[in-house]
């Protein structure tokens, strides 16, 4: 989906969203979608977006004036967590059905799950929980399931859920309202970084490994190998499959290929300790891989918007005003 489409939808007046709550009681997924986008409402007014928040039970009665009048809601995402029971058949194809009269649409959390099984994530990048990979088998081959955070991806929205619900929520109020927006809901929620959409989950790479055994050995290889790379063609070779497999393992299950992977994962050791380290930033590159610091310098700024020297500078000066 082009996130111009998010963008035109933030120009309506008002906008509205509903999110469809299949969560227990007390829930970060829920809460974590839903308080930013509610304090964006508050600080558009009613004028400008209108955020619904109906119960799974609502949603699900024909009856009800909500079930008739989908169409009145530009954006409607369906939220359950992450461990939440399967939905029936009849109840999916109902909700969807219903989804398909807003103009954007998708799920958080177990939900992801839900609309996948449906069909209705066939050929799209789709952000799977990762404590559902071993239940999703039977999607793995038509829903191209990552381990990122979030995925926008024709039309259709999915979010891992948790405490990642919130960058999501964030950068959905980014798209549809702007950086000041954002940023005034950002500070009010105290949260220092929003995490973006292509980074992973911690914990999915480990679910994968009953599925996905030679996968799984070709990430340790790399996280293990940061200061001297290995080979695409090595590390097929030492997990026992070719290079035209390994590369349809990434594609199918990260979205990424081999080399773009391992770069990122370099880069994003190389954060770390531009952050929490006190290793010169020549030192940081050589501990990442990086024989060149121009080629250091260009390619992280590529992934994170900010040099490496900017990046250090930014965590001197957070220091600073964190100084008593």
């Amino acid at each position: 989906m082009p996130l111009s489409t998010l963008a035109s939808l933030g120009r309506e007046a008002p906008l509205r969203i509903v999110l469809i709550d299949a969560c227990d009681e007390v829930s970060i997924t829920m809460a974590g979608l839903a308080q930013p986008l509610r304090m964006a409402a508050k600080i558009l007014g009613p004028e400008q977006l209108q955020v619904t928040i109906i119960s799974l039970e609502q949603a699900l009665e024909p009856l009800t004036e909500d079930a008739r009048n989908w169409s009145d809601w530009q954006i409607a995402l369906l939220v359950a967590d992450g461990e939440h029971a399967p939905l029936p058949a009849e109840h999916s194809r109902f909700l969807i059905a219903c989804c398909r009269q807003t103009k954007v649409w998708g799920a958080v959390g177990a939900a992801v799950l839900w609309l996948a099984r449906a069909g209705v994530m066939d050929g799209l990048r789709t952000a799977l929980p990762w404590a559902l990979y071993a239940a999703a088998e039977d999607v793995a081959g038509r829903a191209m399931l990552t381990a990122n955070l979030f995925e926008l991806d024709g039309g259709r929205l999915s979010c891992c859920g948790g405490a990642a619900s919130i960058d999501f929520s964030l950068t959905l109020v980014h798209f549809l309202f702007g950086a000041s927006v954002q940023e005034q809901v950002r500070e009010s929620l105290c949260i220092d970084r929003i995490r973006g959409a292509g980074e992973r989950q911690g914990m999915a790479l480990q679910t994968r490994r009953a599925l996905q055994p030679r996968l799984s050995e070709a990430l340790t290889l790399m996280a293990a190998n940061i200061e001297e790379p290995l080979a695409t063609d090595d590390i097929a070779s030492l997990v026992g499959i070719s290079r035209r497999q390994l590369e349809r393992q990434f594609k199918q299950h990260l979205g990424s290929v081999p080399s773009r992977y391992y770069l990122e994962l370099r880069l994003r050791r190389a954060r770390q300790l531009l952050l929490d380290s006190q290793h010169s930033i020549v030192q940081i590159g050589l501990m990442c891989g990086f024989s060149s610091g121009s080629h250091f310098s260009t390619a992280y700024g590529a992934l994170f918007g900010m040099t490496p020297r900017d990046e250090r500078k930014r965590r001197l000066s957070l220091l600073d005003i964190a100084a008593p």
